[in-house]
């Protein structure tokens, strides 16, 4: 039976020591969060990282934008945002209403506020192993959530599901990192990929961010081996309130039965994504602060 990893309480440990940081800053750091249109998903994810900020002392700068705003006056408010000097980090929240616009407002951002880690810049600093960018939020928490389990990377096979920009390609690159905690032999499945069982059987450490239910199975994984579940699924479900229920891209019940480590959903990678949202804006006000 596998080790549960609770991303809530590591995560609450990350919160408290920003929040006793934030508290010898000299004004509190300010995070704006851009929210184009009104997407249930999206409305949820912002009210709780403004909620989360407000209890640390992190004054939020919220941006709603209707869903029919032009590419420009996106633009345009991130720009503003960038010349602001009381605002430290900036969030754009993803969706938005096509992919090219997207990477035109990750690209806008100051990547000296970019709390998201999405910037070209902070990209390719991530790729020289440069510590003088942001990393990206869900890769960052995935790697707090290995440590936690003490497992030692080095030369360790890990097989990355899923090749997205926000968690599976630096999610590979931070694995493949020569630094104290990584060095791990990377491989990435996707779409593509014939016979993904092949691969994740051979793995000791197994990340999965597809957004299909049910996609790793126990018969897929390897015994002993660490589980780190990406997805966030809505299941319709006429038992539940709300009508339906959250999974993750693993088999959970079985899974657990062969894996060494394994994280739930809710409650494994969700709360680490929002708490090192928080660390890095800190991170920006100090330095910031420091120039």
């Amino acid at each position: 039976m596998a080790n549960i990893i609770d991303g809530k309480i590591i995560s609450r440990k990350i919160l408290d020591e920003v929040k006793s940081s934030v508290k010898l800053c000299s004004r509190p750091p300010c995070a704006a969060f851009i929210r184009v249109g009104d997407d249930p998903a999206s409305v949820i994810y912002v009210n709780q990282k403004q909620k989360i900020a407000r209890e640390l002392g992190i004054d939020t700068f919220p941006i709603l934008l209707p869903l029919h705003a032009q590419g420009k006056e996106i633009l345009n408010a991130i720009h503003s945002l960038n010349e602001n000097p009381e605002v430290d980090g900036i969030l754009v929240q993803a969706p938005l209403p096509t992919m090219a616009l997207q990477r035109a407002a990750f690209s806008a951002i100051d990547p000296s506020k970019d709390i998201d880690g999405f910037h070209p810049q902070n990209l390719g600093l991530l790729c020289q192993e440069s510590d003088d960018g942001f990393l990206p939020c869900t890769p960052l928490g995935i790697m707090e959530l290995i440590r936690s389990t003490g497992v030692d990377l080095t030369g360790k096979h890990a097989v990355v599901i899923g090749r997205s920009l926000i968690v599976g390609k630096p999610v590979g690159l931070l694995l493949l990192q020569k630094k104290e905690f990584a060095n791990a032999t990377v491989t990435f499945c996707h779409s593509k990929t014939k016979d993904i069982a092949r691969y994740s059987r051979d793995a000791d450490l197994l990340i999965v961010a597809v957004g299909r239910p049910g996609t790793i199975r126990a018969d897929m994984v390897k015994p002993g081996a660490v589980v780190i579940d990406v997805g966030i699924n809505r299941i319709p479900d006429d038992r539940r309130e709300k009508g339906y229920r959250i999974e993750g891209d693993v088999d959970f019940e079985n899974v657990r039965e062969v894996a060494g480590f394994i994280t739930p959903v809710p409650g494994g990678v969700g709360p680490m994504t929002i708490a090192m949202l928080m660390k890095n804006t800190l991170l920006a006000y100090q330095r910031h602060a420091h120039r």
